[in-house]
């Protein structure tokens, strides 16, 4: 069974860092883009970042060179990171991890392939 697992989110000044973490396990074969998105409640959920298989990163412009995405495997265990610096209110918001083309084994020899998954969500709230 694949699970998306994410960790890190929670209050922090203007200003400061938070580091948002997603460990995705559960027979991996592999995955082609892992990023974070998020979502307030007055808007549609918006891409943050996201880190493609070949190592090309998208990213919204309003969190280039404040964000920083990246990711790493090891023992089926699929991560990706998301550093956060000079953080602002505007950044708050619930942060989604998601995975797009992630292929699973069934079975030895038989895999199978999740268009996309998303998280549970992690909370980020940025406030004096």
């Amino acid at each position: 069974q694949v699970q998306l697992v994410e960790s890190g989110g929670g209050f922090v000044q203007p200003g400061g860092s938070l580091r948002l973490s997603c460990a995705v396990s559960g027979n991996i074969a592999s995955i082609n883009v892992m990023g974070w998105y998020r979502q307030t409640t007055d808007n549609e959920r918006e891409l943050v970042a996201t880190s493609r298989s070949d190592g090309f990163i998208n990213s919204d412009n309003s969190v280039n060179g404040r964000f920083t995405i990246t990711r790493n495997n090891t023992n089926d265990k699929y991560m990706v990171f998301l550093e956060m610096r000079n953080l602002k209110p505007e950044d708050s918001a619930v942060y989604y991890c998601k995975t797009e083309d992630l292929i699973f084994y069934v079975e030895r020899w038989r895999r199978q392939k999740y268009l996309e998954l998303w998280g549970q969500g992690t909370l980020v709230t940025v406030s004096s």
